[in-house]
């Protein structure tokens, strides 16, 4: 089964400083109809104006990826990590038993464009962790790159959950596939351009849910950024 979500339908915050959208219900958007998609919990569109940025706050229990489409965040945390990603570098904060964070845009003159990925764990109360990794243009072009999952196979970022996190780059006659086992489901959610997926014409900002089904295909992409969640 199929399920196809647009961008337009899904929740919507103009902070000035901060716009956001919401795949999920998050924050003062609530639809019991949107609350997550198996461990998936959050997945928020972020824009956040030069100099701005979320001052120091705290999570539990929960597997933050940040995937920076366009500009530079800067990430400061209580582990004593700080960072500067770009578009490329994936970073992974397992909140666990408690973590403080804080998220900025460090440029004067440019916004900066993102992903903010929540992931629930499989078991509560790890110890706190991060990483970060880089994952170039070249290794998503044209292919479905692991970019997450439980055992960090293939160089990709360990998160505590049976889920894995593809990206890819499509263009063209550039195609990709991945194939979903027995009982579990996929996520796709289309970041930037257009793209067929199983046959559906997703844009910007849309989203495919699909149970049941044995492939995730993709391809007749334009300037198109996927990322595919393979979940339990």
């Amino acid at each position: 089964m199929i399920a196809i979500r647009r961008s337009q339908d899904r929740g919507h915050a103009n902070h000035g400083w901060l716009d956001s959208w919401h795949s999920f219900s998050f924050a003062e958007y609530h639809d019991p109809g949107h609350m997550g998609f198996g461990p998936l919990r959050v997945i928020n569109e972020d824009r956040v104006q030069p100099g701005m940025g979320f001052g120091t706050h705290g999570h539990r229990d929960m597997e933050i990826i940040s995937y920076v489409l366009e500009g530079a965040l800067e990430h400061k945390d209580s582990m004593g990590n700080g960072s500067v990603i770009r578009p490329g570098n994936v970073q992974r904060m397992s909140a666990g038993t408690g973590v403080r964070h804080s998220e900025y845009n460090p440029s004067a003159t440019e916004g900066v464009h993102f992903l903010q990925i929540w992931i629930e764990p499989a078991q509560r109360g790890v110890a706190p962790g991060y990483e970060e990794k880089n994952f170039d243009a070249g290794s998503r072009r044209g292919q479905l790159r692991l970019i997450a999952s439980p055992d960090g196979r293939e160089g990709s970022v360990t998160i505590h959950q049976d889920a894995f996190v593809h990206a890819a780059l499509l263009d063209g006659a550039e195609s990709a596939a991945l194939a979903i086992a027995d009982g579990r489901r996929a996520y796709v959610h289309v970041a930037r351009g257009e793209v067929s997926v199983n046959g559906r014409r997703l844009a910007a900002g849309d989203a495919l849910k699909a149970t049941g089904e044995r492939e995730i295909r993709l391809d007749a992409g334009l300037g198109a950024e996927v990322i595919v969640f393979d979940l339990p």
